[in-house]
């Protein structure tokens, strides 16, 4: 039985009315990015309502207008599948669960051509993993940041990757985060409501914008427990954006104890930091709940905080 996609149809938002055309898409069709787009359109693959061929990426689109792009069988993968450990909560033959640990990174890029938890997947899983993300990123619906631990699902089928996929657009994931900040917050918990965009002076950075720029982002909050000028917290996120918790969580006053990037260690930590070789952001991916794309079942997978941050805790215990 086929349970691949061979097309996906797509209608140009009312708010996505005058954009680029890939960017459009993009924002219609939550499993394919604007790059994969551009490649896709400029190779012969979309056509609009009237069948005919489009390939020019930069036209304007416009609200309501249809189109199908054609999804060809992914090219062979070159990434190696690698013989690389899983911790594997769930599995059928649909979709996998995984508890990755802090230091893997998701997929290959520059700088990592190898060793990524795609590489361990390809092995794992045989090769059968969902080719709608492209070659170098097969089954990957989601991501989380190489130095964050915690849960993450992979699709096997494109079946089973445009139904996470569209649970993710539509904000219905449950994804909880546990997260060690500096300082103790005044309040038990709160909402930060900030959207984000790639920061005007860092482009490797992400920092809140204003206006219209940016993408919505929504991060629920509250206190676990208070520690020693530091505090437990859970994150529940609103929406999924790159280094979301991160920015949202300095953007309040509170860095994450360990992050490179978006946090300032104070002089208390940084001896109790340094002491446990703690060189990441202490952040962790426990909560994974969403509804099973094919058996249309409830499933909500927990996570405990690796023994890093359950050290750093005990450390900083008042």
């Amino acid at each position: 039985m086929d349970r691949g996609v061979s097309s996906l149809d797509a209608v140009i938002a009312s708010d996505a009315d005058g954009w680029r055309l890939d960017r459009a898409l993009a924002a219609s069709l939550p499993t394919l990015s604007r790059e994969r787009l551009k490649t896709l359109i400029a190779a012969g693959q979309v056509h609009d309502a009237h069948g005919q061929l489009v390939r020019d990426a930069r036209i304007g689109a416009i609200a309501g207008a249809r189109y199908t792009i054609a999804l060809p069988d992914p090219a062979p993968a070159h990434n190696e599948a690698q013989a690389i450990a899983l911790a594997v909560v769930f599995e059928d033959e649909h979709l996998i669960v995984v508890d990755k640990p802090a230091g893997l990174v998701v997929h290959p890029a520059a700088g990592n051509p190898d060793g990524t938890l795609v590489n361990a997947l390809l092995h794992h899983c045989a090769g059968q993993l969902s080719g709608i993300g492209g070659v170098a990123r097969p089954g990957i619906v989601h991501r989380i940041d190489k130095d964050t631990s915690g849960l993450m699902v992979a699709a096997k089928h494109d079946r089973a990757h445009v139904g996470l996929a569209r649970q993710f657009k539509a904000h219905s994931i449950d994804r909880r985060y546990r997260a060690i900040v500096g300082g103790v917050p005044r309040a038990s918990g709160g909402t930060v409501d900030a959207r984000l965009g790639r920061s005007a002076q860092n482009r490797k950075k992400i920092a809140i914008v204003q206006g219209d720029a940016g993408k919505h982002a929504v991060t629920h909050w509250r206190m676990l427990a208070p520690l020693r000028e530091a505090a437990l917290i859970e994150c529940r996120l609103e929406t999924g954006r790159t280094h979301q918790v991160r920015v949202h969580m300095a953007s309040i006053g509170h860095p994450l104890l360990g992050d490179p990037v978006y946090g300032k260690t104070k002089t208390a930590h940084r001896a109790v930091l340094e002491t446990l070789g703690f060189r990441r952001q202490a952040l962790h991916a426990a909560r994974l709940g969403f509804i099973h794309p094919v058996t249309s079942l409830a499933l909500a997978f927990d996570s405990e905080m690796p023994g890093d941050m359950q050290e750093l805790k005990s450390r900083l215990l008042v």
